[in-house]
């Protein structure tokens, strides 16, 4: 179903009228009201009369992440503290927590940008929802919430964490679809095989996952491990939190963006200048209906690429890619640019080895070293036994020695990297426990 057809599925000339109007109404609305970007047009010479069409957006300045740190912590809101009926925020780890707010009607626009991505991954009303996501101040366990409930659906409002609990609910009050990010996704599928529980026989039959970045082969073990069809959510909480865009489940190739609120550019990572279609940049995007936090060409660091293709979904919205990883989170191992997606992508084409991995680097002197912790599988497992698996005898056996050789020529011929591999024994690998997982461990910071 798609449950706002109206706008979904809406001509491409009337989708850019519907955006130039928005956008020319959010600059005047910001200048007004917001002196961080009344400096920034006064600054650039920009005139609110400059902007007409969405094409004029290149016009506008654009805004990062530290902007928000400088503003903490209302800063940047358009409107004033009596309408904001909601502040969510980051988790603060690196320092102030990045914050965003929400005036009652960007509440009702949070529950119907998710309704529709919930849609577009196959729900439908009536049916239940598992909602692993965590709820607080992190965006995502109430944007799934309220949007499943605009869209008829029955809400387990779960949260993320307490795995024995999330298995024993899924098992008693069969739900029809989860909500999670995909390492947890794993982590569930692990616990309901250790359990000897066939993916036949659970209940869910989709799932829509997301919070950080997957590669088809993740999302492969996912599908096959909980028996479901898993398509990709995404979103910010700087921007809205979930419901950005989402896949439909006809396809799960790209995810449509709903752009009537929320534009997308993709740009140069290094010029910010606009790339052609469907080459790979960092995702820029214009908040064109929220009130509370407007902002205007956000640099969200994800790098992906846009599509303009049709879809037998029937949405005309156009459709990004899975995100690659964030210009923040590229290693650069002596020279080499590399993600980790691009890594988990070369392990996923060894049978041998199952989807969990982790990333160390350090440095020796004045190089950088990569190793790569890899589990093998549980059949490989079996056959060589757990010391075979211990680093200093590994080369001492042959097939693990061939093993480790095919993963690091794999490594070596894909991204143009040497890098060191530890195979470890199944479930040695930290795993997600409900929230993002961070893949990579760099040591580099430590010394």
């Amino acid at each position: 179903m798609i449950f706002e057809a109206e706008f979904e599925s809406m001509r491409a000339a009337d989708l850019r009228n519907l955006q130039s109007k928005r956008l020319a109404a959010r600059s005047a609305s910001v200048y007004e009201r917001v002196d961080f970007y009344r400096s920034k047009f006064d600054e650039a010479g920009v005139k609110l009369a400059d902007i007409s069409t969405i094409d004029d957006i290149t016009k506008l300045p654009i805004t990062r992440k530290q902007d928000l740190r400088d503003n903490y912590p209302f800063g940047l809101f358009g409107q004033e503290r009596g309408r904001i009926s909601r502040i969510h925020a980051s988790s603060g780890t690196t320092g102030k927590p990045t914050v965003v707010g929400y005036t009652r009607d960007d509440v009702d626009l949070f529950a119907r940008v998710n309704a529709r991505c919930l849609a577009m991954a196959g729900a439908e009303p009536r049916m239940t929802l598992h909602n692993a996501y965590g709820y607080g101040l992190f965006t995502g366990g109430l944007g799934l919430h309220y949007g499943a409930e605009r869209l008829g659906m029955t809400v387990v409002p779960v949260s993320g964490g307490m795995t024995e609990r999330q298995i024993m609910l899924i098992t008693d009050f069969q739900p029809d679809m989860i909500s999670c990010t995909p390492s947890y996704g794993l982590t569930l599928a692990q616990e309901f095989a250790e359990r000897g529980v066939s993916p036949l026989d659970i209940s869910l039959s989709l799932g829509i996952l997301g919070a950080e970045p997957w590669t088809e082969m993740m999302r492969s073990e996912v599908d096959a491990g909980l028996g479901l069809k898993a398509s990709n959510i995404y979103g910010l909480s700087e921007i809205i939190g979930p419901g950005v865009s989402c896949e439909c489940v006809e396809e799960r190739s790209g995810s449509h963006i709903n752009e009537d609120h929320f534009f997308p550019e993709i740009l140069d990572p290094i010029t910010a200048e606009p790339v052609p279609e469907g080459q790979e940049g960092v995702l820029v995007l214009t908040t064109l209906t929220k009130q509370a936090q407007p902002l205007l060409r956000y640099w969200t660091g994800d790098i992906t690429s846009l599509s303009s293709e049709d879809c037998r979904c029937g949405r005309t919205l156009r459709r990004m890619a899975l995100i690659k990883g964030r210009t923040d989170d590229m290693l650069i191992i002596r020279g080499v640019n590399l993600y980790p997606t691009e890594v988990e992508l070369v392990l996923g084409n060894i049978a041998e080895l199952s989807p969990h991995y982790r990333l160390v680097v350090s440095r020796e002197g004045t190089l950088d070293e990569l190793w790569v912790e890899t589990e093998v599988t549980d059949e490989v497992f079996k056959i060589v036994g757990g010391d075979a698996l211990d680093d200093e005898v590994i080369a001492a056996d042959e097939f693990l020695a061939g093993l480790r050789s095919r993963i690091k020529h794999g490594l070596k011929e894909s991204l143009g990297v040497t890098a060191g591999v530890a195979l470890k024994a199944p479930g040695s690998v930290p795993r997600s426990e409900g929230g993002k997982l961070n893949r990579v461990e760099d040591r580099r910071k430590l010394t």
